[in-house]
């Protein structure tokens, strides 16, 4: 019995919220589900200025129906609508709606139907009866699927329970009201040709009212654990664009299968290795708020120089970068990118060591960069709940031994024959370069032909 009263106030608390539970859910992606139900609401009130203003015009064109010698309602209703509707409109720009003045708004679109509905008996001089036959009950749901752009089901619920106490009081009212005029009948004919009353088709207004809104309803809590879910992930692609190129972040968000460590292919891809000189002894001497400050401002520069000639970084190794050229997507032109970046950024080395002591940093920071290509297997790496996309090959070794002999030859970017020789053949049209023949490399078991770019 405890059991079941707890399933019911579970259940009560999952439906007066809105459907899922809210907790967990980060600020940025909680402020980006309320920027959309934002928008929602200016749509819901464009929607109801545009119907205002439809029957407005519907209205003023069309000839007055014959046989309503009464009081006309409905310029008043349309003028007072239409004003409540500006009104709304406005606050929705100015201000976000509280969920008070939503369910104000949809107390007048209830009203403004079911006082419009009870008129005519007024406008035509009929038993109240007259105006249960009325189609104009149908516009009720055009409101209650109105809620619906909204995706809060309570909205939904609200308005359609709203609309069937509405429908129930215009009952009760023509059943109350002449007795002597009026009658239940169980005779459909009868029904739509005097003032009787068919209770069974009132009931099956009212189940058409319930049932439209339930399934509504019912829709919406289900979509709204889907629009958190959905606004997350949106959240979560938009960071890991941050942490990873680009390119990787679309070939993972938008892979047709699942990725799993082991996924890989061989291409032919220039590796770009950048580092900085004497870095982890100076930094350790460093607050660590001047270290990351001159880090930020350094590799900003340098990831522009990257980008800039169709590279993207693989990873970040302290004051280190890896970068590479042809790796997400295959380049008949890697070698000859890669080259123009690696030049590219010996100016920008240059300007960076006066910039960064203005940074906080205590000598000219010195740089160095070399570049190699080659095959290289290009994949996925890691286990299933902690993958990385990276590259692994002879090129990635070659360009670290290679940045790493920039300090024996007193340069600032090295590459070698093999690499410079197959960017010539892609179009590479720079300045000559210094070659030197047969030189040992520590690491690298036999000598290179290294080119010195800079």
């Amino acid at each position: 019995m405890a059991g079941r009263a707890s399933a019911i106030r579970v259940g009560l608390a999952y439906v007066l919220r809105g459907g899922p539970t809210e907790e967990g859910i980060p600020a940025r992606v909680r402020a980006e589900i309320d920027a959309r139900e934002a928008r929602a609401e200016r749509l819901i009130g464009w929607v109801q200025l545009a119907m205002v203003l439809f029957f407005a015009v519907l209205y003023s064109l069309a000839p007055r129906a014959e046989g309503a010698g009464g009081f006309n309602f409905v310029p008043i209703a349309l003028a007072a609508y239409f004003l409540f509707t500006l009104l709304r409109l406005s606050l929705s720009y100015r201000i976000q709606l509280p969920n008070w003045y939503l369910l104000v708004s949809i107390g007048v679109d209830i009203a403004l139907l079911c006082g419009l509905i009870f008129s005519f008996h007024i406008q035509y001089g009929q038993h109240p009866t007259f105006y249960l036959k009325a189609p104009t009950v149908m516009y009720l749901f055009i409101f209650i699927a109105l809620r619906a752009l909204r995706f809060d089901p309570r909205f939904v619920l609200t308005t359609g329970l709203a609309g069937l106490i509405g429908w129930g009081a215009l009952v009760a009212y023509a059943l109350l009201s002449d007795m002597g005029a009026m009658r239940i009948t169980r005779n459909y004919v009868e029904y739509l040709t005097s003032n009787a009353i068919l209770l069974g088709a009132e009931l099956d207004k009212a189940m058409i009212i319930l049932g439209v809104t339930g399934l509504l309803s019912v829709a919406l809590y289900r979509g709204r654990q889907i629009l958190f879910d959905s606004v997350r992930d949106h959240a979560a692609a938009e960071d890991l664009k941050r942490f990873f190129a680009p390119e990787v972040a679309r070939s993972i968000t938008d892979a047709d299968v699942a990725l799993s460590a082991g996924q890989g292919e061989v291409r032919e891809v220039a590796v770009l290795m950048v580092d900085i000189r004497g870095f982890t002894k100076i930094a350790a001497s460093l607050e660590p708020q001047t270290v990351m400050r001159v880090l930020a401002h350094y590799q900003e520069e340098v990831l522009h120089v990257i980008a800039a000639h169709g590279g993207q970084v693989d990873k970040f190794l302290g004051d280190g970068i890896l970068a590479t050229f042809g790796a997400v997507a295959p380049s008949d032109r890697a070698a000859a990118d890669g080259v123009r970046a690696a030049r590219a950024l010996v100016p920008v080395f240059e300007r960076l060591g006066p910039e960064l002591k203005t940074l906080g940093w205590p000598e000219t920071m010195r740089f160095g960069a070399a570049l190699a290509f080659g095959a290289v297997t290009v994949g996925v790496v890691g286990a299933d709940d902690r993958l990385e996309f990276t590259v692994i090959g002879d090129p990635v070794n070659r360009a670290a031994k290679l940045e790493d002999a920039n300090k024996t030859q007193h340069s600032t970017a090295l590459t070698d024959r093999k690499t410079f020789a197959a960017a010539l053949h892609q179009g590479y049209e720079g300045p000559p370069a210094e070659e030197r023949p047969g030189v040992e490399i520590a690491g690298v078991a036999r000598p290179v032909d290294l080119v010195v770019l800079a």
